[in-house]
């Protein structure tokens, strides 16, 4: 199988012409058919799509990897362009909480979740499949469903909340999920955030297929907290036990942890921008 991968948003761009903007959008496109992974924060998945020359109206199913906005804000503009009547968008129960982000610095709590209402982007055709459980969307391309969290550094970040009636709760981000794809090369994972751990993910992974070799892993590592020193290197110290090919960092992984990445991986380690494209044989 011949698999390509187009990073249509990220914080950062690789090209001239291309939008930067918080969030993740990664276009994925096969002999099993198209799926968009994320949507990014807003306009900028569908600006650089146009730019790069993906044509959206291709995509066949949308994986999102967790409620947040910088991952699900560019839906409606996508829907519109993928113009289709029923897209399936694969995604956990919980994507739907309201969900906030509490830092001490601030005066009030920051609404964090998905920027719409289910009615409006069902009227562009969406329609949600949303479950706990891994999804298998092809033959060699799934996702991984709920995460669980088993190792001993990879900690979920303070502050998330998602509100329930009156109250206030922490938000475990059950809603986060990872696309896997099995290659002859091994497995390669992407992440949105990993919220709930890129090592934990990798272990659920290679669990729920059986496989135990990993070729990439590409996106978003939440290395970003500043505290996060001993995780950064009890991650890097995994990912080479592991043995991973290629790891392609983007979003919240933080500049310090992608740089201690680089220089520990060496031509293992790429930035994955937008505009970046590869290409697995």
């Amino acid at each position: 199988m011949k698999i390509r991968f187009i990073t249509l948003s990220e914080d950062r761009v690789s090209a001239p012409d291309l939008i930067g903007e918080l969030g993740l959008s990664i276009f994925i496109e096969s002999d099993e058919g198209n799926i968009l992974f994320d949507t990014g924060q807003g306009m900028s998945t569908s600006h650089n799509a146009d730019t790069l020359g993906v044509d959206l109206e291709k995509v066949d199913n949308i994986v999102l990897s967790h409620g947040h906005f910088d991952h699900t804000g560019g839906l409606r503009e996508v829907l519109r362009k993928i113009n289709k009547r029923n897209v399936d968008i694969i995604a956990h129960p919980n994507i739907w909480d309201r969900k906030y982000v509490r830092k001490p610095e601030r005066s009030m709590d920051r609404f964090v979740g998905i920027p719409f209402q289910p009615l409006e982007l069902e009227r562009l055709g969406a329609r949600f499949i949303l479950t706990k459980e891994s999804i298998k969307i092809t033959e060699n391309i799934m996702t991984s469903g709920e995460i669980p969290m088993t190792n001993q550094f990879e900690r979920l970040s303070s502050g998330m909340l998602f509100e329930e009636g009156a109250d206030f709760k922490p938000d475990e981000v059950l809603d986060d999920q990872a696309l896997l794809i099995t290659t002859e090369h091994g497995l390669i994972i992407l992440l949105g955030c990993a919220h709930r751990g890129a090592v934990n993910t990798i272990y659920h992974a290679q669990k729920l297929t059986g496989i135990n070799k990993v070729y990439m892993v590409v996106g978003g590592i939440h290395l970003i907290d500043p505290d996060n020193q001993p995780r950064i290197k009890a991650t890097i110290d995994a990912l080479k036990e592991l043995g991973v090919q290629k790891v392609g960092v983007s979003h919240c992984t933080g500049l310090p942890a992608s740089v201690q990445m680089a220089q520990a991986l060496g031509d293992r380690f790429f930035f994955n921008n937008a505009g970046t494209v590869t290409t697995v044989e």
